[in-house]
């Protein structure tokens, strides 16, 4: 991971080129930790993550590390519990968030996108969520942020059929904010951050707290089940 000062944007690197930043452990890890840093510089507005190269956002879990990091059930619980708990630091993240997007996004680099403010893509990325074809179950609170974007429809399509999608569809789904050319992503980003830099912090932030809590699920919701299925799914 590197996290890089420009002005007022903190730019948080998934720096994994030879496994087109396949998420590791240790960016897991090492995520709650450099937003930290970014939140507790005042000069820093905006907070953007990008993958390295010019191939990926974040392709997805870092699968060679699996035998190591994940060989035991309580390994696998710890593993996700990590992988939870930084997800949910970007999410309540005190400073606008932006995800900036070329290449694959896929599974938990989806995710990652998810979490963040606002998702601004290259025309030409892909889009995925795998785990279908690779028997996994996904828990409430990975499902939450995507059904509460885009609604239950496009939620179930993208789970059930695991298939890759382009840039217009997400777009089209209300997935991604913005599509861009390649050549104009950065460019286009900074200009964005710019334009947030100059909006007060305070009103940024209520914004963001007020928008999560109307978009929070109903407190019936049984999360007893959802949890007992996503076990099925690990345990077939």
């Amino acid at each position: 991971m590197i996290a890089k000062k420009d002005g007022t944007v903190g730019w948080v690197i998934f720096n994994n080129v030879e496994r087109h930043n396949a998420l590791s452990l240790d960016m897991w890890e090492a995520l709650p930790r450099i937003l930290d840093q970014f939140e507790a510089d005042a000069e820093i507005r905006v907070i953007v993550l990008k993958g390295a190269g010019e191939k990926s956002f974040i392709s997805g879990a870092d699968i060679s590390e699996f035998d190591k990091k994940r060989a035991s059930a309580e390994a696998v619980a710890q593993y996700d519990k990590i992988a939870h708990e930084a997800s949910e630091r970007l999410i309540h993240a005190a400073k606008p968030t932006i995800a900036m997007i070329r290449g694959y996004c896929i599974g938990g680099g989806l995710g990652v996108a998810l979490s963040c403010d606002i998702r601004i893509a290259s025309i030409g990325s892909r889009f995925a969520i795998p785990a279908a074809k690779l028997g996994l179950g996904y828990r409430v609170s990975s499902l939450q942020p995507l059904v509460a974007l885009i609604g239950p429809a496009f939620a179930k399509e993208i789970i059930i059929t695991a298939r890759q999608f382009d840039c217009t569809e997400a777009l089209a789904m209300g997935l991604i904010n913005r599509a861009v050319g390649a050549i104009e992503l950065e460019s286009y980003t900074a200009d964005y951050c710019a334009r947030i830099a100059t909006n007060a912090p305070l009103t940024m932030l209520a914004a963001k707290r007020t928008v999560d809590e109307i978009s929070r699920a109903p407190s019936d919701l049984n999360r007893e089940l959802c949890e007992r299925l996503v076990e099925e799914c690990f345990s077939s």
